[in-house]
């Protein structure tokens, strides 16, 4: 398991070379004898050196942005109903055709994770020989330990039940002892390494520390992590009883009801402390609806993000996300099913289901009209004349959310139809094969042309996500209480959408907590993860996907543009593709791990 337990060596190369780009390590390491080495005696011997080690355990978390590129790790937001990607080498089309296999060595979510924990073993195990106070290893010591949980934990959510690595193992060790612990032990590892980080951690840290881990984080990780723990696809899944480890333990658990409460309170004691230590819902300066969910991922350490990657300059996401006469690839393209899932302005939904012809079977109560066009612009500029009627009166998170043919972008109209300045006759390889791009954190002040991009990050933990764990675990728990309806109606009343009714049966409000999470947490790769753990994927990945009929039309007010199309007929096999299936190779390494069914 060579992933698992990466070479020292490569380690402090990597280190070395980061010490490298540090103006404060030039000096010394040019002072160096030429024949002295940097092995863990000294680099554990000065603090900065050690700083630079658990820095570079920092670097194993993935970037997530770029959902088209294999290095950042996210073929999720792709492989689920949000989105088809058209860059054509993008990994998310191995998992929508049913091709991918436990032959493929990327994107290597296995090794790239082990990597992370073992500089954290590491890093725990050589941290008490550092010349510093007290008090700054106390949360050094944090820091390493939810790291340590995080890459478990984003091991788990992959492949299920995991090996714990608790230490740095050595060459002395038998590997092949090493077996997949049972999922409720690997998340109780998770969940305890989270309540002994927080222990260690402030709330906040200083603006020159960003991106450090704080114990809201830890907090919201444990949440996140009983949440996927008291699902339907590890608590009591009928299909992974008999699934067990090579000397005969059983690697998923029977139901528990009481995991539903346990998430509950995890998600409800992150929210009160993080609330009590100053983090909020955004709001923007002016609390427009579409502002203040569209400024959540553009107002970088806003009051609202518990944790998140920063991510620098990312040009090749904006250039993704950009249409292509402003200089994109228009390669990160919704799907027609979610631009059909965001509610009216009024809350109701405007479509119900699809007739077997694949037409949509429209709610009259909720305003939609699925043909003509708009007279009139929006009192506030959400879009202007002459756009579809479709796109007309629609939430304010779908103004944040998606770009579509007519919307104003950057000063001008966007023209999606084939004969548009982003139409399909003007593209190459990659075009917007469904007639929408994601708008969602992308800044508008970004120049392609200029090379003036914004700085990105990725948001892993928020305040908003938290709210609707805890309703969800609640409901689950306990029916649709008070509770439950604060929580939901909290992220509703800030993208100026009406409270849910009254009366709701503890069924109707799990559908509108799964609804309201679709839209609120869309392209943030909850979904992929959510239509998992809810047993819902075998429907909703295995059938056909729709867009506009981007390979027609003259001009913005053509009805040939508008018609449904097929994109692409995706595969899903069930119970096989819930899980990822183990590298073979690793398997060949260590009989012991036993592959998960269907692969």
């Amino acid at each position: 398991m060579k992933n698992i337990f990466a070479r020292l060596s490569k380690q402090l190369c990597v280190l070395l070379l980061g010490m490298l780009l540090l103006p404060s390590c030039t000096k010394t390491y040019l002072k160096k004898a030429p024949d002295e080495d940097l092995d863990i005696k000294k680099v554990f011997s000065e603090r900065k050196f050690a700083e630079s080690f658990l820095t570079s355990a920092y670097s194993n978390i993935p970037v997530m942005l770029g959902a088209a590129d294999w290095d950042q790790r996210n073929p999720f937001t792709g492989a689920c109903d949000e989105m088809e990607i058209t860059f054509l080498g993008a990994y998310s089309h191995m998992l929508n055709s049913g091709a991918w296999s436990s032959n493929d060595y990327f994107p290597d979510i296995w090794g790239y994770m082990y990597e992370g924990i073992r500089k954290t073993n590491i890093f725990l195990e050589n941290v008490a020989q550092v010349p510093m106070p007290e008090e700054d290893r106390k949360k050094w010591i944090g820091e390493a330990t939810f790291l340590r949980a995080f890459f478990h934990f984003m091991l788990a959510r992959v492949y299920g039940p995991i090996p714990i690595a608790d230490h740095a193992y050595t060459l002395n060790e038998d590997y092949t002892k090493i077996r997949r612990a049972p999922i409720d032990k690997v998340i109780g590892f998770i969940t305890s390494e989270c309540d002994k980080s927080a222990g260690l951690l402030d709330w906040t840290v200083t603006p020159d520390k960003y991106g450090r881990v704080t114990k809201a984080a830890a907090m919201a990780l444990k949440a996140q992590a009983l949440l996927y723990m008291a699902s339907p696809l590890w608590n009591g899944n009928p299909d992974y009883m008999g699934i067990k480890d090579k000397d005969g333990t059983s690697l998923f658990p029977s139901f528990d009801k009481e995991r539903w409460r346990a998430a509950a309170v995890a998600a409800k004691a992150c929210i009160d402390g993080t609330e009590a230590n100053g983090y909020k819902l955004y709001r923007s300066a002016s609390n427009d609806p579409v502002r203040n969910y569209q400024e959540i991922f553009i107002e970088r350490n806003n009051a609202e993000v518990l944790f998140a990657r920063n991510a620098g300059e990312h040009s090749h996401f904006e250039r993704c996300s950009n249409p292509i006469s402003y200089g994109g690839y228009s390669i990160f393209c919704p799907t027609q099913e979610l631009v059909d899932d965001y509610e009216m302005e009024n809350g109701l939904r405007p479509i119900t289901g699809y007739q077997p012809d694949g037409s949509p079977v429209i709610n009259a109560a909720s305003g939609y009209v699925e043909t003509g066009y708009v007279a009139d612009k929006h009192p506030k500029d959400y879009y202007p004349a002459g756009v579809r009627n479709m796109y007309v009166k629609r939430e304010p998170r779908f103004y944040a959310s998606i770009n579509f043919n007519g919307a104003t972008w950057k000063g001008r109209g966007i023209q999606f139809w084939n004969e548009g300045l982003d139409g399909r006759r003007r593209a190459g390889s990659d075009y917007c094969i469904s007639g929408y791009l994601m708008k969602k954190m992308v800044n508008p002040t970004s120049d392609i042309f200029q090379n003036r991009f914004s700085l990105n990050t990725w948001i892993y933990y928020r305040l908003g996500e938290v709210y609707l764990n805890y309703a969800e675990a609640l409901n689950e728990a306990d029916g649709p209480v008070a509770d439950v309806y604060q929580y939901v109606n909290a992220i509703r009343d800030r993208s100026g959408l009406p409270a849910l009714p009254a009366g709701l049966s503890q069924h109707e409000m799990r559908e509108r907590i799964h609804h309201e999470r679709r839209i609120e947490l869309a392209f943030e790769t909850h979904r992929y993860f959510d239509t998992h753990r809810w047993k819902t994927a075998g429907d909703i990945d295995n059938k056909a996907i729709h867009g506009m009929n981007i390979g027609a039309g003259a001009a913005l007010n053509d009805d040939n543009f508008y018609k449904r199309t097929v994109i692409e007929k995706r595969v899903f096999v069930s119970p096989k593709h819930y899980l990822w299936p183990l590298q073979q190779t690793e398997i060949n390494k260590n009989p012991n791990l036993v592959q998960n069914p269907g692969w």
